[in-house]
């Protein structure tokens, strides 16, 4: 009886926020859902944009020296998704500004420089805030949190965005603290904190290439108030008896949280290095995996591992997504890069969904030793796990086909989980997804689990350390594009996607696509392309960022390479809407209603990394009051 109020005060709490948006995933069940229904397939083509509001994070870039414009150019990424509170919105930049506007004009209310100590970050986004509302009226009894680039927690008055001096030393805590980080550039927090109760809960992302031994991949819980640590969870207990010791499997992405139930859930990422294990023989228990911690005391109750001894950069980047089962039952739903999705029971971390070990390619390389099978979910893979061939090669003209087919001779080709080799592996879905940090949305009536997802072959090569340097300076061409040293190992390593002329991958589209499936049925419910690389064409694009779904039927999205806010039917997943953004919307789009209006609002900033245009737009799109009146 306990377990059914607690399920259904969690229900209501989740639909008695969901027109507004609390927190980063609509709220910290990750659900990304509104019950806002003004907008409409039938009205959504009357959409305008409301306001506009700009960071000006491209004049400060501006002010930099040339060297430090083009680095932060190609490495920014405004990937932010505001949150709601009061007819306030709150956000961030890649430079971990944090502004307030008003929600009804785009006003801006406040903002607040949190004066970084460097530039020299191996990311350079930050993906948003929390919000805590405590008792009282006083300065800083509603606070806003955010986690920067160079590694502190730092708490704001939500009303004035100056400093809460009691929490921390003037307002921060520094999260470098006992983890023993070996890189400080490389030791960051790009996701939004998490909020329950009285706890603020961060993990951390970290370069994982680079070593063996890394900064410790930690989960802390800090007492919002005063920022006292309240607890800290290791994923890697058993690596502090290894020498060298391994680190990372870190919580890189979003941190969901369960407050009836007084949990927080923990997506876990790989060991370091990523792409050589022989350092870390074993199944690498706790990391790429789901973790269910308590949150009074950071307490492991139960784990769910996605991909055992991970050599190919599969981590648990969405959010896990907690929902409520076709028979009452608490549930989560997680997935990770390779596209699986897994259905357990939020409590007990046992499958209500058939899960199944299935046999997989076993490593060449000495010193290796991978694990004889991985868990195959018995819904549908969200992503393409196949091989290519010559046959499923894509290509405009010969030339561009004869490049394709090269890189397949010679190197392993067995799809998904084909292991690194010193020959050249191929492997889909690649490194970046599968599904990545954009996450899922949850469509509680028609239960669809709605996710932007990348179809791209990759390329992994383990270098000889001794020929390591000569193949960093020597081997660039189209097909490599990342470099890591994974000092103390053997081997160091080169990866890529196989793109012909750089651009256009040689498998077959679409490249990027939203795909909803059927939880309870256990179907693929549809699948369209999103955005495209080719003019004319329904390609679909690689992308990063994430959609929502609302009680008005309609999924929306940006994310792609093609600066655009698409509209799609939620039942069915027909295009019905886009418009054009003045930069790459590589971010997740929310949705709100306020005043008897509904808008949707998403960051346009652009994406270093995916070559998409930069800016600094915050959009908000309204139906217009002529509409409205109707």
């Amino acid at each position: 009886m306990r377990t059914l109020l607690a399920c259904l005060l969690f229900s209501l709490t989740a639909l008695a926020q969901a027109a507004g948006w609390p927190a980063y995933g609509g709220t910290v069940a990750g659900t990304r859902y509104s019950s806002a229904k003004q907008i409409t397939p039938a009205n959504v083509t009357h959409l305008q944009v409301a306001w506009t509001f700009h960071t000006g994070e491209l004049a400060r870039v501006a002010q930099l020296d040339p060297n430090a414009q083009a680095f932060v150019k190609s490495k920014a990424a405004f990937e932010a998704t505001p949150i709601l509170h009061h007819g306030v919105l709150y956000l961030s930049t890649p430079l971990d500004w944090v502004f307030a506007i008003d929600a009804r004009s785009g006003r801006q209310i406040w903002s607040f420089d949190p004066h970084l100590s460097h530039l020299d970050y191996s990311e350079m986004s930050s993906r948003g805030v929390a919000f805590w509302q405590g008792s009282g009226h006083g300065a800083c009894s509603e606070r806003i949190f955010i986690g920067t680039l160079d590694a502190r927690l730092i708490a704001l008055d939500a009303r004035t965005g100056k400093a809460c001096v009691d929490f921390g030393t003037d307002g921060a805590v520094n999260l470098t603290q006992g983890v023993q980080v070996v890189n400080p550039g490389q030791y960051q927090i790009t996701s939004a904190p998490t909020v329950i109760g009285n706890r603020v809960v961060v993990g951390s992302s970290m370069g994982d290439n680079r070593a063996v031994t890394l900064a410790l991949g930690v989960v802390r819980g800090y007492d919002v108030r005063t920022g006292k640590l309240l607890w800290s969870w290791d994923p890697l207990p058993w690596a502090l008896h290894q020498h060298p010791r391994t680190g990372a499997a870190n919580a890189w992405s979003t941190i969901a949280a369960d407050p009836a139930h007084g949990l927080v859930f923990v997506p876990s990422t790989s060991p370091s290095p990523d792409y050589y294990g022989g350092k870390r023989l074993g199944n690498d228990a706790d990391a790429d995996s789901v973790v269910a911690l308590r949150a009074s005391d950071g307490k492991k109750i139960w784990a769910f591992q996605l991909t055992h001894h991970d050599l190919w950069d599969y981590d648990v980047a969405a959010e896990p997504l907690l929902f409520t089962w076709k028979d009452g039952t608490p549930a989560i739903a997680v997935t990770n890069k390779t596209g699986n999705v897994f259905v357990l029971n939020r409590l007990t971390g046992k499958p209500l969904t058939p899960v199944t070990e299935h046999p997989v390619p076993q490593s060449n390389v000495p010193g290796e030793q991978t694990s004889s099978t991985q868990p195959f979910s018995a819904l549908p893979p969200l992503a393409p796990q196949t091989p290519l061939t010559p046959k499923t090669i894509f290509a405009i003209n010969a030339a561009d086909r004869a490049w394709c087919e090269a890189r397949l001779q010679g190197v392993r080709n067995q799809g998904i989980y084909t292991p690194p080799s010193l020959e050249g592996s191929l492997y889909e879905p690649g490194n970046v997804g599968g599904v990545n940090w954009g996450s899922a949305a949850y469509d509680p009536v028609r239960h669809l689990y709605i996710a932007d997802v990348n179809n791209l072959i990759a390329y992994a090569r383990l270098i000889p350390r001794a020929e390591y340097v000569k193949a960093n300076h020597g081997l660039h061409n189209r097909i490599y594009s990342d470099f890591g040293r994974q000092s103390q190992t053997p081997y160091g390593m080169v990866r890529g996607f196989l793109l012909w002329q750089g651009k256009v991958p040689c498998n077959q589209p679409p490249w990027g696509m939203v795909v909803a499936e059927d939880l309870y049925t256990g179907k693929l419910a549809w699948r369209v392309p999103l955005g495209t690389l080719i003019p004319g064409m329904h390609t679909g694009s690689p992308n990063l960022g994430g959609p929502i779904v609302t009680a008005g039927g309609l999924v929306f999205t940006a994310a792609a390479m093609d600066d655009t806010l698409h509209a799609y039917d939620s039942a069915t997943g027909k295009s019905v809407w886009q418009t054009a953004l003045p930069a790459g919307g590589n971010a997740t789009p929310m949705t709100f209603m306020l005043d008897g209006r509904q808008y949707v609002v998403i960051c346009a900033g652009g994406h270093g990394k995916l070559h998409t245009k930069l800016g600094d737009s915050v959009i908000a799109y309204a139906l217009p009051s002529a509409t409205l009146k109707r």
